[in-house]
């Protein structure tokens, strides 16, 4: 069950990627930063905290790289001040 969910979050963060890639294709910087905010903004804590987790535990081979760059680049303020 806990893959599923993993998976789940792996896909939906993927598919944010895919939109901010889409819409700042020659700057990845602007489409970490957006993708990252997003995250934050719409992502409820647990959910960003799980997806880190799996990444950093190498459960996310299927992360998209620009989505993985975010989460490397935007680390401190993906995670909520008790988590980090």
């Amino acid at each position: 069950m806990e893959h599923d969910h993993s998976a789940q979050l792996v896909k939906m963060a993927n598919q944010i990627g895919t939109f901010f890639q889409a819409q700042s294709p020659s700057d990845s910087g602007a489409a970490t930063q957006a993708i990252a905010a997003h995250l934050k903004s719409f992502w409820a804590p647990s959910m960003r905290i799980q997806l880190i987790r799996d990444f950093d535990a190498g459960k996310t081979p299927l992360l998209m790289p620009i989505v993985a760059s975010a989460i490397r680049s935007h680390r401190a303020t993906l995670l909520p001040a008790a988590a980090a």
